[in-house]
């Protein structure tokens, strides 16, 4: 049984953060970073992440502006090398922001999901807001059966939904793995989630359906922070989303719990 992390003050987490480079200055290319705001802009459905945008979207600059004011980005479209910035504050914020979901879901013990398509990253940030909702009272929604998308399947590892083609996690954007699990409560005759905490198309999915997320987004996935822009996603919380050591989340995620009012288990 792992040990409770200690809970960092604000001013720690915000110095943690920016050392680790969760924030701050972090290890996406600034190019990279405008050439997926080009490319969601020009209508490549691969960047929505399961957001339907249609028209509304289709200036470039006005993704760079949302991406600035909610990311920390630079909002200078000349500024075209070196790496990416994401404003520690607004990391931050977003978190206590997530964190009121959280306590809602807790005090109401209501149906949770959660999914990762990055569980080489932040699975472990995942397994432990479950096991602490799950503590709560909540209830973790099981996915039906092993439902079927992207030539892979969907399996749950320590109440995370993951994605996973020839015996291995995958890495995916895609919104494909969220809307099978969605499909199959529906089939079955179960009620969908009343929260879903994700990242990636799994969270453009979900709240492409109606249901209340909570996504983790990096600098270069501007649609959940498009989505949120909209009131579709409840929060996209700005994060560099696979530092080079996971354990790295550790502080973020105990002060999100602590935040939430639930116990780290």
């Amino acid at each position: 049984m792992p040990t409770p992390q200690t809970v960092p003050s604000r001013a720690e987490l915000f110095d943690h953060l920016v050392r680790t480079r969760i924030a701050g200055v972090v290890a996406t290319p600034r190019q990279n970073s405008l050439d997926h705001y080009r490319e969601l802009a020009h209508g490549d459905r691969s960047y929505w992440l399961g957001v339907e945008l249609g028209d509304r979207w289709k200036d470039e600059q006005d993704v760079l502006a949302v991406m600035a004011e909610r990311c920390g980005v630079s909002d200078d479209p000349a500024l075209r090398t070196g790496q990416d910035t994401i404003d520690p504050e607004l990391t931050i914020a977003a978190l206590e922001r997530a964190a009121s979901f959280l306590r809602k879901a807790a005090e109401a013990r209501q149906r949770v999901l959660f999914a990762t398509g990055h569980p080489g990253g932040l699975l472990d940030v995942h397994r432990a807001t479950a096991a602490a909702l799950r503590a709560a009272g909540c209830e973790i929604v099981s996915v039906p059966g092993v439902p079927r998308a992207d030539e892979g399947a969907v399996y749950q590892v320590a109440d995370v939904a993951v994605f996973e083609r020839g015996a291995t996690l995958w890495h995916t954007h895609s919104p494909a793995p969220m809307a099978a699990v969605l499909d199959a409560l529906a089939r079955e005759g179960r009620p969908l989630p009343d929260l879903v905490v994700a990242d990636h198309g799994w969270a453009g999915c979900a709240a492409q359906y109606g249901i209340d997320t909570v996504g983790f987004a990096d600098c270069n996935d501007p649609a959940l922070f498009l989505a949120e822009a909209e009131g579709l996603l409840r929060v996209a919380v700005p994060l560099d989303d696979h530092v080079v050591d996971p354990r790295f989340y550790e502080p973020m995620t105990a002060y999100l719990l602590d935040a939430a009012g639930v116990r780290a288990v």
